[in-house]
């Protein structure tokens, strides 16, 4: 088996890296190889001297297969703000093309699930014309989608779902991320999310900061995911 998916959110901030990571466990309690990527990180700090993401630094802890932290993370940028603003600071220009050959690079290493991470949500802009979302046509990858559910989460938990069929890609599987402990009418708006997402529910996350990984990840049906398409 081998199959590999990207995983986007619903908007910044909407728990990518925190659902990433809980799936990758599952995977691990599987007893599967994983790899993980974030090809794109902005806001990063020095750390053995290069510039790391607390992100990419999750990720690559939490998957099974070591890789070296430049090749989890092969653009690293400075500052927290959209990644073409933050490459443009440094003199420096995102391309597809460019990230695909890391990307593939990276895929190199046998792993039975690789999970890729973007950055932000599913248009974000990688230059002038080029978005996070032609990488991932560029891979021909299924999507997971993160919804951080809040207010305003299903307009752009469907805005997305669509972007994605129009891209032309597989959406795999969501998860629910409840990441508002204030947010009203949860339970309706997941069960709305369920009748008109085009696929399964993987799980969902409750808000529970005190909660292990190992508690969370029973929240999560990585069968559903298994049973996908693999690549």
């Amino acid at each position: 088996m081998r199959k590999r998916f990207f995983v986007t959110g619903t908007d910044t901030d909407a728990g990518k890296t925190f659902v990433t990571v809980l799936l990758l466990e599952a995977l691990k309690q599987k007893g599967l190889r994983t790899l993980a990527l974030k090809p794109v990180a902005a806001g990063c700090e020095m750390e053995e001297g290069e510039w790391r993401n607390d992100d990419a630094n999750r990720l690559r802890q939490a998957m099974t297969q070591p890789l070296p932290y430049q090749q989890v993370n092969p653009i690293a940028l400075q500052s927290a703000i959209a990644p073409h603003l933050a490459a443009a600071q440094e003199g420096r220009r995102l391309s597809v093309d460019r990230l695909a050959g890391l990307i593939r690079g990276a895929l190199m290493t046998p792993a039975e699930v690789t999970l890729i991470e973007g950055a932000g949500g599913w248009l974000v802009p990688l230059n002038e014309r080029e978005t996070l979302a032609n990488l991932v046509k560029e891979l021909n990858l299924p999507v997971i989608l993160v919804v951080g559910v809040r207010l305003g989460c299903l307009n752009h938990a469907l805005l997305t779902a669509q972007a994605v069929a129009a891209a032309g890609l597989p959406l795999a599987g969501w998860v629910a991320n409840c990441i508002d402990p204030a947010a009203a009418m949860v339970e309706e708006n997941i069960q709305t999310l369920r009748s008109m997402l085009p696929a399964p529910c993987l799980g969902v996350i409750p808000h529970a900061p005190d909660a292990t990984s190992a508690e969370l990840v029973q929240h999560l049906d990585i069968d559903l995911l298994l049973g996908g398409a693999s690549l």
